[in-house]
């Protein structure tokens, strides 16, 4: 029997944030659908339980311009609505949606305060990869080891175990060995060179 993931969302005039709450997810598999269906998929946990999703939004989205940040604790989608237009709601239909999803109000502004884009919107450095770009209209790469190893740049929003390593500098230099101008000082600053004995 599969779950369901908690699933985050705010919006933009032209965008939609979805962000699928899963740490240490394996095998994400995401697939964006023109007509406004999100899929997804994964494993997590000790004992490997299934997470599936099925979300029927509530208009259509541009899938060549949507992207995708597959992290450790989560995945985060901004999908580009094929209308610019605010949604009433996330999903289609007159039901309530889900427990399982939930306003993300750390990303949300009220449609009057809207700026057309991501304005002010901290994304934290992620590196994102576009939808249309990954094939079978966003299927994504099976195993979270494909992800990583196949989008640059990811390495960095692994969890760092490198707390108590030392760091070492470079052999080149010697501490006291760099030029002024390495230090900020400015070529009339340049203190004067000690004697040697």
């Amino acid at each position: 029997m599969s779950r369901h993931p908690e699933v985050k969302w705010a919006q933009r005039t032209d965008k939609v944030f979805i962000t699928v709450l899963l740490p240490d997810s394996k095998n994400a598999k995401v697939n964006l659908e023109p007509e406004g269906v999100f899929n997804f998929s994964a494993t997590a946990g000790t004992d490997n339980n299934t997470y599936e999703l099925k979300l029927d939004l509530f208009d259509k989205v541009n899938v060549e311009e949507s992207k995708i940040n597959v992290g450790v604790r989560s995945i985060f989608c901004i999908l580009e609505k094929a209308e610019k237009v605010w949604w009433k709601k996330l999903l289609r239909g007159d039901g309530k949606a889900p427990h399982y999803v939930k306003v993300d109000w750390d990303k949300w502004v009220d449609e009057d305060e809207d700026k057309v884009g991501l304005g002010d919107l901290d994304l934290g450095g992620m590196d994102f990869s576009n939808f249309g770009g990954m094939g079978g209209m966003g299927d994504m790469m099976g195993g979270m080891g494909d992800m990583m190893g196949g989008m640059g740049g990811m390495d960095e929003f692994e969890d760092s175990d490198d707390e108590g390593q030392e760091v070492t500098k470079p052999d080149d230099k010697a501490e006291g060995d760099a030029k002024p101008e390495e230090h900020g000082i400015g070529s009339s600053e340049k203190k004067e060179a000690e004697p040697s004995t």
